[in-house]
């Protein structure tokens, strides 16, 4: 838990996240995935260690591969120390409280969420940072929000860092009223950061001027501003020189706003100036060009964007926090074409973590197999799935280890069936469609988690041998 007594300067890097292990979930009949004839909590379920085969199961069926999350979850790690920055990872991805943990026990700074109603669920997890990566415009919500700052510092109370962005003088007059004679301690619980953004983007100011005009209004309003925040995935939508061009480009417009806000002593002096960005697709260049102390020289004389030495001027530490998220399960599609972590010094690939599988219902014709997966099981917002394994019915009914699916591809989806078409035989050999028949088992990998999760209550986590070690909930 974090230190009591670092509630004055809540943003020190050396407090890390923590959350609570999971409560006695419960599962049952109504729970997709399971076969279940009555309620069950999770431990009971996984008391006789069960295959995704087992009775307990059925299909479809999203199963996350447990040594690929360690796997992914430590290289994040290791990276971000390296490059001394702090990971608050975005939740929204998979909303669980499980998985998160694996995050925070692994060193995460906090929580980041899209929205109100993801913050509300992050505080019941007991998460002491949460890092709302967006605009709070309701003034519904700011109460809440003030709400739950006041009862944090109330005696008794567990410490509470909240970060909101805002991008206009509406959203700066909102949260000024609705913090208006709250105490000093709980400002110092709420960070609000200015937005930058790109023309034709999505939310952030559109230049300096107004980021500039906006911090010297949260200022104004009494309320403290940690730095700058920005989407670089907004810059660009590849990964071509020029799209990674255009990203440094905005990586460093970000550290010049962040000079500039420290030029003009907006940015408490005690502190070190925030710089965050987001995403997993261009991490590589959020690495090399955000970390390092900003050398502020008189007004009006320009940055040293760098941190180098010019011959004077003031030095600031940056706090440099990365809200990375998809990379914790990764993907078979646009994840792994975005691909950030093989151009990354020290960097290795991460490993795609979800696989749903569905059951052969119909092989109607040569070359088409019909399977029990639709679009309320899997993503398919950027890319279709990929056919990944195939596990084959034995003589009695069961299903054999799954074994490579070679020359089949997904060309379509309905609500609850997936067409899954099968490259002809070459000549003189057996149609390969006899190799799948109605009731065999496909594995398919997916593509842009972010719209996987949400179709799914509990993802099973998989060990060796189709062991089920674990069941983890998502909360949308």
């Amino acid at each position: 838990m974090t230190d009591p007594t670092q509630a004055a300067h809540p943003t020190q890097p050396s407090a890390r996240a923590t959350v609570p292990a999971d409560p006695s979930a419960v599962v049952g009949p109504a729970t997709k995935g399971l076969r279940l004839d009555a309620e069950r909590t999770v431990a009971d379920v996984l008391a006789d260690s069960p295959r995704i085969t087992d009775d307990a199961f059925s299909w479809p069926l999203l199963t996350l591969d447990d040594a690929a999350l360690d796997h992914n979850v430590s290289l994040m790690a290791r990276l971000c120390a390296e490059h001394g920055v702090e990971h608050a990872p975005h939740v929204k991805t998979a909303m669980s409280r499980g998985l998160y943990a694996r995050q925070a026990r692994a060193g995460a700074w906090g929580a980041t969420v899209a929205n109100p109603a993801q913050l509300r669920v992050v505080r019941t997890w007991g998460v002491e940072r949460v890092f709302l990566a967006n605009e709070l415009m309701d003034p519904r919500e700011i109460a809440w929000l003030r709400r739950e700052l006041e009862a944090s510092v109330a005696p008794g109370g567990t410490p509470c860092e909240v970060w909101v962005y805002v991008d206009s003088i509406e959203g700066v007059g909102l949260l000024s009223r609705g913090f208006a004679g709250a105490s000093p301690q709980v400002v110092a619980g709420l960070g609000v950061l200015v937005e930058v953004g790109v023309p034709g983007g999505r939310t952030g100011v559109r230049s300096t001027a107004d980021a500039l005009g906006l911090a010297r209004a949260v200022r104004a309003a009494g309320l403290r501003v940690p730095g700058v925040a920005g989407y670089e995935g907004s810059a660009a939508g590849g990964t071509t020189p020029e799209d990674l061009d255009k990203v440094t480009a905005y990586c460093r417009g970000l550290r010049d706003v962040a000079a500039a806000f420290v030029r003009e002593g907006l940015v408490p002096g005690d502190e070190p100036v925030v710089v965050t960005a987001g995403g997993s697709s261009f991490l590589d260049v959020v690495l090399a060009e955000l970390p390092g102390p900003l050398t502020v020289t008189g007004t009006g004389d320009g940055v040293d964007g760098g941190g180098g030495a010019d011959g004077g001027g003031t030095t600031r530490d940056v706090r440099v926090v990365v809200r990375s998220g998809a990379y914790l399960t990764h993907d078979h599609g646009f994840c792994a074409r975005m691909d950030p972590w093989d151009r990354i010094p020290g960097g290795e690939p991460m490993h795609a973590a979800a696989v749903v599988w569905g059951q052969v219902l119909s092989v109607p014709e040569p070359g088409l197999v019909l399977c029990g997966v639709g679009r309320r099981d899997v993503s398919y917002d950027i890319d279709l799935p990929t056919a990944l394994w195939l596990r084959t019915l034995d003589e009695n009914g069961g299903l054999r280890p799954a074994h490579d699916l070679a020359g089949a591809r997904v060309t379509g989806l309905n609500d609850q069936h997936l067409y899954l078409t099968v490259d002809p035989a070459p000549a003189g050999s057996a149609p390969v469609t006899t190799q799948i028949r109605p009731g065999d088992v496909v594995g398919f990998g997916i593509s842009h988690p972010c719209t996987l999760f949400d179709k799914w209550r509990v993802a099973a986590v998989v060990g060796d041998d189709d062991q089920v070690v674990d069941l983890v909930g998502t909360e949308f």
